[in-house]
Order: C-alpha cells, then sequence, then structure tokens
C-alpha cells in the first residue's frame, strides 16, 4: 500500500486530456499523456481512489517491475524472478493481458503464455502449489506491456473495464459507453448546478452519467469487484474507510435540484432509461418524459456563478445514404429547437455525420474530435442567444 510507482491509467481515444484533468484534481501528478493513456505514479492505495473516482478511465495499471528482453525466454525469465507467491494467493485465480509490439512475437497469446508459465512454475518452485489461471478478468488480473527491447510487467487492478458501471441493465439501439457520455459532459460549459436537458436520451447513459456528477456519486462505488481485491496486501478495511468517505462526500448533495431533462420518442427507450437510473441510484434526480424532441421542456434559465445550462443530443448519424436524406429534416429541426427553445443554454450535438451536421444551420463556437466506437465523430458547441452577440 506504501510503495509509489508508475501507474497507467487506460482510456478510449482522445479522451486522455479530459482523463488527465480528472487524475491532476485528485492531487496526483500527470507524467504523461499518450493517445490511450495517461501516466502517474502512487501508491496501491491511490490506484484505489483511482479505480472509485475516475468518469473517463478504463483501467488503472500498477507497475510492478520494469526489464529489458529481447526474444520470449529472456521474457520468461524476467517474469519468473518476480515474487508472485507474495502478490497472488496460491488458492487465487489470475489471467494475463498484453500489448506487444516485437517482431519474435506474431501473436500477443503466446506472450501471455509465456508469463502465465513463468508464475506458475515459480509458484510450484517456491511453495508446491500453484494458483489456477485461465481468460477471465474477474480476479487477479496481469498486464504485459512489451515494444523493442522494452518491457513492463502491471497489476491491472480494475479487472473489467471502468466504463462498465454496473447499472445498464438494458439497452436499446447501440448504447454509449459510460465514460464516452461522461468525457462528453465534462467538456461542455455544463455546471451540477444548471440544468442539462438530453432528448433523444435512448437508455438514458448521457442523463444518468450527468446526475451521477450533480449528486457528486463517484461511478466506482456502483461496482463491488475489483481486481485489486484479490491481491495478497489487499486491506479490506481500508477499502471500506475509503467507500465511506466518498459517500459522506455524496451526502452533500442528497439534496440536488431535480433539474435534469431526458426525453425520447421511443416507450422502450423510456422504460429503459429509467430502470438504468433506478439502478444507478439517480432516478430522483432526471424527469423522463415520452415525447418528440422538439417538445422537450427547457427549464428556465437561472443566472448563477458557475457554468451555464446546456442541452445535449446524439442523434441517429444515417448509416446508409436513403437513411442520411430521411434525417436531414431532423437535423434542421434540431437547428430550430435550438434557436426557439435554448436561449440562454450552450446547445450541443454528438454526431459522426458531418454533412448531416450542416443541416443544423447554426454555426459552432468549437469541435471537438471524440471516436464513438470506430466512427470518428464530434462534439459540436452552439452559444444560443437572441439577437446580436
Amino acid at each position: 500500500m506504501s510503495y509509489t510507482r508508475k501507474i497507467v491509467v487506460t482510456c478510449a481515444p482522445l479522451i486522455s486530456p479530459i482523463l488527465a484533468q480528472e487524475v491532476e484534481k485528485l492531487g496526483l501528478p500527470v507524467k504523461s499523456i499518450n493517445r490511450l493513456d495517461v501516466a502517474t505514479e502512487g501508491t496501491l492505495l491511490d490506484a484505489m481512489r483511482l479505480n472509485l473516482q475516475l468518469r473517463t478511465a478504463h483501467r488503472v495499471l500498477y507497475q510492478l517491475k520494469t526489464f529489458s528482453v529481447s526474444q520470449p525466454d529472456e521474457l520468461y525469465q524476467a517474469i519468473y524472478d518476480y515474487p508472485w507467491e507474495n502478490q497472488i494467493p496460491q488458492d487465487g485465480y489470475f489471467s494475463v493481458q498484453s500489448y506487444v509490439n516485437h517482431p519474435t512475437i506474431s501473436d500477443g497469446r503466446f506472450a501471455n503464455l509465456k508469463v502465465k508459465d513463468a508464475v506458475v512454475d515459480r509458484f510450484m518452485k517456491q511453495t508446491g502449489r500453484r494458483p489456477n489461471s485461465g481468460p477471465l478478468n474477474e480476479q487477479t488480473v496481469l498486464f504485459l506491456y512489451w515494444t523493442e527491447q522494452e518491457a513492463a510487467i502491471y497489476l491491472d487492478t480494475s479487472g473489467e473495464s471502468l466504463s462498465k458501471r454496473g447499472y445498464r441493465e438494458v439497452t436499446v439501439a447501440a448504447p454509449m459507453q459510460e465514460s464516452l457520455a461522461a468525457a462528453l459532459l465534462l467538456s461542455t460549459q455544463w455546471h451540477p448546478s444548471q440544468p442539462l436537458v438530453n432528448p433523444m436520451c435512448g437508455s438514458g447513459t448521457i442523463a444518468i452519467e450527468a446526475a451521477l456528477i450533480q449528486q457528486n456519486t463517484y461511478p466506482g462505488l456502483l461496482r463491488g469487484n475489483y481486481s485489486f481485491m484479490h491481491l495478497k496486501s489487499y486491506q479490506s478495511g481500508i477499502w471500506r474507510r475509503l467507500r465511506q468517505d466518498l459517500k459522506l462526500d455524496q451526502q452533500s448533495r442528497r439534496d440536488a435540484l431535480k433539474n435534469i431533462v431526458a426525453t425520447d420518442n421511443n416507450p422502450d427507450a423510456i422504460d429503459a432509461a429509467k430502470k438504468n437510473a433506478r439502478a444507478a441510484g439517480v432516478a430522483h434526480l432526471i424527469q423522463f418524459q415520452l415525447s418528440d424532441f422538439a417538445e422537450t421542456p427547457v427549464p428556465e434559465v437561472k443566472r448563477t456563478s458557475g457554468g451555464s445550462p446546456v442541452i445535449i443530443i446524439n442523434p441517429p448519424y444515417g448509416a446508409r445514404l436513403g437513411e442520411e436524406r430521411k434525417l436531414e429534416s431532423l437535423y434542421a429541426r434540431m437547428g430550430d429547437f435550438f434557436k426557439q427553445q435554448g436561449t440562454g443554454y450552450y446547445g450541443y450535438v454528438f454526431t459522426a455525420n458531418r454533412e448531416l451536421a450542416k443541416k443544423i444551420g447554426l454555426k459552432t463556437s468549437k469541435k471537438q474530435e471524440f471516436l464513438n466506437g470506430r466512427l470518428p465523430s464530434q462534439l459540436l458547441e452552439y452559444e444560443l442567444y437572441t439577437g446580436r452577440k
């Protein structure tokens, strides 16, 4: 718990600058910002905090050892030399994941097998017994990073991706990843004291993530299992105190304003969104309504010193030409909705279709690039005001 080591926090592409801001707010140094991760340093306790509190991360990797290797047998020996019997319980279970870019390895699974064999052989030599191993990420997870001659072995302290909060019980169509929804919200002008309006809410991911932010509920509190819980060094008392401290912080916003509005014209989507919101413990913070997006109630703007009210829409993109033509009028109506009902708000549209976005008919004040799955997408910002600015 007390050794300070390198920690690598992974994320989806193009989100790392937002993740870096989260890490800094938690009081940890940002050593580097890369395309798919942010590097910091801290103790295993810090890694536990990161798992609990980060909204845009996928995994928290705690470095155990670095070494130089040029071929698989050297990898085996470097892993074998580490005292795994001090980390993994004899009756436990571990899995191995990796990123390998080396000419001697054509399939990363071969490197994973070398790591697994080294750990097992070490156990048999030192204790005469060995833990089970396999593909599941439910208990101890090791992560190998090997590129050119440099390699490192990490504890993946998260196990399952942190984007899987645990509240998504029902989905419709193609649901947005939770960490992406959080990244979008953190990229807007929105402040939790201000209204947030989410037409075309689908299964409710954006609205639910907004409510978690508003209530100061850290997403990690919704999960009950992490890889670090299966280490020999894990201390459940420390974990309970850490969770309790964060829950006390959460209590300070229990009476938050019910100023998050989410609508959809699909009754199945609204039912799914309500169920997911209940599972996340934030149903009382969101006003759900079955309606066309243009009939979404927009709360009156209340001027405060912090942030701005926001309308955020994730419309369909139109994968085929025929669909695009049908959606042109939808995007034009979105522009009308912003102009007629969004005065005093910041409007945001998240779309992977740049041609359709032109049909909105408003001038953007900001564009930010993201990936939604494999689709290059943009978060378009519109400052909505009356008359001349």
